[in-house]
């Protein structure tokens, strides 16, 4: 890919709450008509959308909602979390190949009044799919939130790497920093100090709870395309 081939101009996001009030689609709606408004573009402009395989917001329910005439491109990313990065890599390549000139990235959940990820959702294990075989030998051994996942590999990389909880803590500070800056933010107005993250309870050794992000509903997106359109 040509350097420069592609430009995130655009970013909108809803409020962050731990009960929206409405459909994970409207949120998606919401926080994509901001992003456009920020980019100077219009849902007429959109030609691609990229997604999380985790979310349920389908890209044709959405281009419909938001009056997209047309899509050229669309691809969805498999889980979540980790994967913001794919799904901006996905647009930009679509953008600096040509298959697409204006293209979304969104997510959209209601993590805290509906589906929480913290909790163990026991029948999962029995699906006949390989995340239910996945599941079957992780549940046993504790494994069932993302966060004891996490802490296999947290652990690793500390045996690995000779980083420390400490070391964990300055990252989670220099997140709630920005955080408590954008007033849309659950966390706005509220930072912590490392000494705050070592004082928080553990959750799956060697992660503490401030090492853990926030369950809360919400929506965010971002507007790639290739610095053709959009604001001068």
């Amino acid at each position: 890919m040509t350097r420069g081939a592609a430009a995130i101009v655009g970013i909108g996001a809803t409020e962050f709450s731990k009960n929206s009030g409405r459909s994970e689609l409207r949120l998606a709606v919401e926080a994509i008509t901001s992003a456009l408004a920020d980019a100077g573009l219009a849902a007429a402009d959109v030609d691609g959308l990229v997604t999380f395989t985790m979310d349920s917001n389908a890209e044709i329910a959405v281009a419909r909602e938001l009056g997209v005439s047309e899509l050229r491109f669309f691809s969805q990313i498999g889980y979540g979390g980790g994967a913001a990065c794919a799904t901006v890599q996905q647009a930009a390549m679509a953008v600096a190949t040509g298959t697409a000139e204006v293209v979304v990235c969104y997510r959209a959940l209601n993590e805290r009044s509906g589906h929480r990820f913290g909790r163990v959702a026991t029948g999962l294990a029995g699906n006949l799919t390989t995340a239910g075989i996945d599941n079957g030998w992780h549940y046993p051994m504790g494994l069932a939130t993302p966060a004891a996942m996490v802490a296999m590999i947290a652990r690793r990389y500390m045996h690995v790497s000779g980083a420390t909880s400490e070391d964990f803590g300055v990252v989670t500070v220099a997140d709630r920093r920005h955080a408590a800056s954008n007033p849309k933010a659950w966390f706005f107005g509220r930072p912590v100090t490392l000494a705050e993250h070592q004082e928080s309870r553990p959750i799956a050794e060697p992660l503490r709870l401030l090492d853990c992000c926030q369950e809360s509903d919400g929506a965010v997106a971002v507007v790639v395309t290739t610095g053709r359109a959009g604001r001068p």
